[in-house]
């Protein structure tokens, strides 16, 4: 059966995350107080309401609880994004993502029963800042506080050397997890793969091993 997801709030992340399940073929219900943002999406999302979720009865009409995953994306509003969250955790909703303003608001949405938060603001700024001082560093997730995914252009220094030759994860504490290579993918390549100049490499590990790595062996 195809999985099916509610988006709480509609403004510029909820609205993304919706565009870009409908295009992969999921069905979304798409939920908002300000009825001209649902208008907006009347014709993209499977479902599009106006709806006050900090109302427990209102999502009770909708039928919440049998949705695989909710994602509460409500912008400004701290107080209604937390109540959403409690509700949505008491009438057992399975999986629930929600959109944090900042380090407090994510405390509270821990303790009241939230899946998984995402800072999207916080976590651009760390992508944005990682490509403004990394001129190799393509692409930045971080995965925890800690420790990240980062593509990094491999260049001359790191090319004709093969992984096991550059001892990465003895020297550095960090595993390369993946090459690209032209169109090709090279997944968990092995200890004796030759790097070439043009290679990304797609390393994993702490943030402080990762920068140790690019600052000495990334040109």
């Amino acid at each position: 059966m195809k999985k099916e997801f509610a988006i709480i709030g509609l403004g510029r992340f909820g609205g993304s995350i919706c565009r870009e399940l409908v295009e992969q073929g999921i069905n979304v219900l798409a939920i908002d107080s300000d009825e001209e943002r649902v208008n907006e999406f009347a014709n993209i999302a499977s479902h599009a309401v106006v709806g006050d979720t900090t109302d427990e009865t209102v999502l009770k009409s909708l039928g919440i609880r049998n949705f695989d995953h909710v994602i509460v994306a409500i912008g400004e509003n701290i107080q209604a994004s937390i109540l959403t969250t409690l509700i949505l955790n008491e009438l057992g909703v399975s999986n629930i993502t929600v959109k944090a303003q900042n380090d407090y608001h994510e405390k509270v949405l821990k303790k009241i029963g939230a899946d998984r938060i995402v800072h999207p603001e916080r976590d651009m700024g760390k992508r944005i800042a990682h490509h403004l001082v990394h001129n190799n560093v393509l692409d930045y997730l971080a995965v925890s506080d800690e420790h990240s995914i980062v593509e990094i252009r491999a260049g001359k220094k790191l090319a004709d050397h093969t992984i096991i030759g550059l001892n990465v994860r003895a020297r550095f504490g960090i595993n390369i997890v993946a090459i690209k290579r032209n169109k090709d993918i090279i997944v968990s390549p092995s200890a004796e793969e030759t790097i070439q100049d043009e290679d990304i490499l797609i390393v994993i590990g702490a943030d402080k091993d990762v920068n140790k790595f690019e600052k000495q062996m990334v040109e």
